[in-house]
């Protein structure tokens, strides 16, 4: 066991997914992940199901991550867990858990902010961002553009008037009577459908460059399926034409927005993350900078949606980031000062 390296252990319970990571200073050694499937069947996450889930896997799924990552937990030297935002009682049950634990092994907690983790995730891979860069997170819950300046030191540019754009895949899929979650199934049938079959909007924010809004597509589809009569014309090929379409219009308003902050701001590295960075008409779109020698970093597919391996690397950094390591008080097992670092607009 090699001693002279931080073994960090964490956790990630803010919505549907329990995950234990184990990470060797920045590099992961296990990452396991269980998705709760119960609420397909209720076409969203429901808080309380999600929370009880939470309780009755959490301790399998500490050993399990344990025993992948072939080690001890005495060898264990750093504790983290999601601390926000998410769903209270989900987050609750593996904070709770985390700081229960660190107290036992008397070693120091970290909180991590999960908006955070999901922009140091690209972090995870071989090849790591630049400082400065451009970082977009796009999942279910969240889409936000951000300057990234140096660790812990980034410029929110833009976010959500309403929707994010994970939301409105969601919202969009189940239109169409495709199920929960909606992204996953939307691309699939794009891929197979026409980006031209029909020309949804890309909306303008007047006096904003940089904010995004979702909610006009969203109501352009619902109008476009009631007045095409969508339920009686419905087959394999017009939902793959739709989702096509209204795939190409949302992706396109990320991509021009990515675009117009990386120009302005002069950066050419773009980092992507969070659950819609799996997307793969995304993933072909922002490619296409690379002719132009920017260069995209998206997380590997595991760790774009939630996951604690990008919880334990934040976790990480955020303890190099403390130029006073007794900053983390092992009697508190919380952070003694948070102005010591700075978040600026997180």
């Amino acid at each position: 066991m090699e001693k002279d390296k931080l073994y960090i252990l964490a956790f990630e319970s803010s919505c549907d997914e329990t995950s234990v990571a184990v990470l060797q200073d920045d590099k992961v050694i296990s990452n396991v992940i269980l998705s709760q499937e119960y609420h397909t069947a209720f076409g969203g996450v429901v808080p309380e199901i999600a929370s009880r889930e939470h309780l009755r896997k959490i301790v399998e799924m500490t050993d399990a991550s344990l025993k992948k990552a072939n080690i001890e937990m005495k060898d264990i030297d750093l504790v983290a867990a999601t601390s926000e935002p998410g769903l209270i009682g989900a987050i609750l049950i593996g904070l709770s858990f985390a700081k229960s634990l660190a107290a036992t092994l008397n070693k120091p907690f970290i909180p991590v902010n999960h908006i955070q983790a999901h922009l140091y995730s690209a972090f995870i891979n071989d090849t790591q961002p630049e400082f400065p860069f451009i970082a977009l997170i796009v999942s279910g819950g969240h889409t936000l553009l951000i300057l990234v300046e140096d660790f812990f030191k980034h410029k929110i540019l833009g976010t959500t008037i309403d929707d994010a754009v994970g939301e409105a895949f969601d919202k969009v899929a189940k239109m169409m009577g495709l199920g929960y979650p909606g992204g996953p199934l939307i691309d699939k049938y794009a891929k197979d459908g026409d980006i031209n079959f029909h020309e949804f909007p890309i909306s303008v924010i007047k006096n904003s460059k940089y904010n995004f809004s979702f909610s006009g597509i969203k109501t352009s589809v619902l109008y476009y399926l009631r007045d095409s009569n969508f339920q009686a014309n419905r087959n394999d090929k017009l939902i793959s034409d739709i989702s096509a379409s209204f795939q190409h219009a949302a992706i396109k308003t990320l991509y021009s927005k990515v675009r117009k902050a990386a120009k302005e701001f002069k950066v050419k590295d773009i980092a992507i993350s969070g659950g819609v960075s799996a997307n793969s008409y995304l993933n072909q779109m922002f490619k296409t900078l690379e002719k132009d020698r920017y260069r995209i970093h998206i997380p590997e597919l595991i760790y774009t949606t939630d996951n604690a391996a990008m919880i334990g690397i934040t976790a990480y950094y955020k303890y190099l980031a403390s130029k006073d390591k007794d900053y983390f008080s092992k009697e508190s097992l919380s952070v003694k000062a948070r102005p010591r670092l700075d978040f600026t607009n997180f």
